[in-house]
């Protein structure tokens, strides 16, 4: 993992500080959302699928927040 890698990582760790889940997979599912354009139920099937249980409003709520982070509203 080079230098940059790993501030991009303490970087992604430090805004989920106090989630249930880590950073990795709020990450995964926000991504996933964006990314293949998926609804919120679908990307809950996905997680469920690789034995992570997580609501649809909780992917909804990583999602807003990430949105709002970034001005995309």
């Amino acid at each position: 993992m080079s230098r940059g890698d790993e501030t991009r990582a303490d970087a992604t760790r430090s805004l989920h500080t106090r989630h249930r889940y880590p950073a990795e997979i709020i990450t995964h599912c926000v991504w996933l959302y964006y990314r293949f354009a998926l609804s919120l139920r679908d990307v809950a099937e996905l997680m469920l699928a690789r034995g992570i249980v997580v609501s649809h409003e909780t992917i909804h709520t990583w999602c807003a927040n990430r949105a709002a982070r970034r001005g995309c509203r």
